[in-house]
């Protein structure tokens, strides 16, 4: 693992931290998993995403807008984080940077290609790099039943899992229990809310 925020960055400010990694590693259960740890706490927020998919369409609880509601929130700034990914769009609203800027950690679920948009907009920024082995990858993305195994084999071959830049990284392997990866990521975040867990 990564050096956690504590011997990174992390200080009393505000901080963004943006989780991200592959399909199938597990990002959407481990927030889910802090999220109810971190129940009640006024100082840290878990960011709902804006995305062009049916808010009903399952998976991660977002607010699901048309391309062009999606075009027009961006032209009317109300995003402070927008990009494109397997065939939707998504976004992190622009309130998250007020959030911030008061004092409060705030939890999103990203995108490695969007890293540079995120440091621009929160320039106190971590990044939660979620991974797992390639068989433990493949095996969750075939239970979906999205692709086929050598379809998923052939993608993960041709996909990297570490975080290329000048980030303050934590990278937590969710390969094994979901206790133990859960366990890390809390006390990552706590290291930026300067708790002991």
């Amino acid at each position: 693992m990564d050096a956690l925020p504590s011997e990174t960055g992390c200080d009393s400010h505000g901080r963004m931290v943006v989780v991200v990694g592959p399909s199938g590693a597990g990002k959407d259960t481990l927030m889910a998993e802090a999220a109810r740890f971190f129940a009640g706490r006024d100082d840290i927020q878990f960011a709902r995403r804006i995305i062009t998919r049916d808010g009903a369409a399952g998976g991660e609880d977002h607010d699901g807008v048309s391309e062009a509601e999606f075009q027009d929130l961006k032209e009317a700034g109300r995003l402070a984080v927008s990009w494109h990914a397997h065939g939707l769009f998504y976004g992190i609203p622009a309130e998250t940077r007020d959030a911030v800027e008061a004092g409060k950690l705030v939890i999103a679920n990203g995108s490695r290609s969007a890293l540079g948009a995120f440091k621009s907009a929160y320039p106190r920024l971590t990044v939660i790099n979620v991974v797992a082995r390639p068989d433990v990858l493949a095996a969750r993305l075939e239970a979906r039943g999205r692709e086929s195994r050598s379809d998923i084999l052939r993608r993960l071959e041709r996909s990297s899992l570490t975080v290329g830049g000048d980030y303050d990284v934590v990278t937590i392997d969710n390969s094994g229990a979901l206790a133990q990866a859960t366990d890390i990521m809390i006390k990552a975040l706590s290291n930026c809310l300067h708790l002991k867990v």
